[in-house]
């Protein structure tokens, strides 16, 4: 990453402002590792532990949340591979084998495809609590099993680009691959898969919620399970999500449209597509960071249980009394 290429055909003008653009983004990656990174392990891995403490008291967004965690725990473990030891460029710190590369690329396709169907899905569930909110379909029971469908359809998903990749990067000399050799096709997949299905669904979810908070029904006043800054929640996550992953989705289309018109892209418009693709690489993995932060700050229960979380850990394996607010209501009910 943070490459400019072979540009040719560019004037010395062109090349030192693409230089410049370069050591720019450079920057900022070292500023996203020392400050982004850290702050995505950390509230990502609070996230998790306080809802895991808390399991009877999780809510079927909390579950959703827990899987973009999960997802944000790997795109931050994955970053600073990918944005300080990238192939092709001499800003590089270490170099990547093709083995490496080609993983590396898998496990940030499926953190991408689960952190923006665990978005969608959390779209449709938030319409289906709104308009049955009595039925339980979204319940957390459920929407623990759909999470699950989500890593293994991540997973199945990733293994047809698995397979054009590593025909591109590790058996070249493999017959078989000759036909497979096409990292254009793995991005095309990915574009439809993971970017087109879950932004469709998205504005679905979306038009139907608007049009239920615009009616006045009996439903629509009914508080349901779900409290009202959960819709504050959900807005912003959907808002960040797709605003720091639509780059990085849109630069892949740029390059597969670029390639498939069989004709040498001039070095102005490479360069060009260069910098594009570093720059929404680098968007994707800040959203690892910004969505633990959207859900400490608008989630009002996340305070309380971080209280108990904390109350936990201080009693080790101490002896603690029991906590007055959880004997309550079995005294109330005996």
């Amino acid at each position: 990453m943070w490459s400019c290429g072979l540009l040719n055909s560019t004037t010395q003008g062109e090349e030192q402002l693409c230089q410049d653009l370069r050591l720019g983004l450079w920057v900022l990656s070292l500023l996203y590792l020392v400050a982004g990174v850290p702050v995505g392990l950390g509230y990502n891995t609070l996230l998790v532990l306080v809802n895991l403490s808390s399991k009877s008291s999780m809510t079927m967004p909390d579950v959703y949340f827990v899987n973009m965690a999960v997802a944000g725990l790997v795109l931050s473990t994955l970053a600073p591979v990918h944005l300080l030891g990238p192939p092709h460029t001499r800003w590089a710190l270490w170099s990547l084998s093709s083995e490496a590369h080609v993983t590396l690329l898998i496990l940030f396709n499926v953190a991408s495809l689960v952190t923006m169907y665990s978005t969608a899905l959390l779209s449709l569930d938030y319409y289906i609590e709104r308009a049955l909110p009595r039925t339980y379909m979204a319940s957390v029971y459920n929407t623990r099993h759909v999470c699950g469908f989500v890593w293994g359809g991540a997973l199945l998903t990733s293994f047809s680009s698995l397979l054009f990749y590593i025909c591109s990067h590790v058996s070249s000399r493999v017959a078989e691959c000759a036909k497979m050799q096409n990292t254009e096709a793995a991005d095309a997949i990915l574009v439809l898969i993971g970017y087109v299905v879950p932004g469709l669904a998205v504005l679905y979810a979306l038009a139907l919620i608007s049009r239920i908070r615009k009616e006045d029904t009996p439903l629509d006043q009914d508080m349901g399970r779900l409290d009202p800054w959960v819709h504050r929640l959900l807005v912003a996550t959907v808002c960040t999500q797709f605003g720091l992953w639509t780059p990085h989705y849109l630069s892949l289309l740029g390059h597969t449209v670029l390639v498939s018109r069989g004709k040498p892209v001039d070095g102005h418009y490479l360069g060009i597509l260069y910098f594009a693709k570093d720059l929404s690489k680098f968007l994707a993995f800040s959203s690892s960071s910004v969505t633990p932060l959207l859900y400490r700050h608008i989630n009002r229960n996340f305070p309380s249980k971080l209280r108990r979380l904390i109350k936990k850990i201080n009693c080790g394996l101490r002896h603690c009394s029991p906590d007055p607010s959880g004997v309550q209501p079995v005294m109330a009910q005996a």
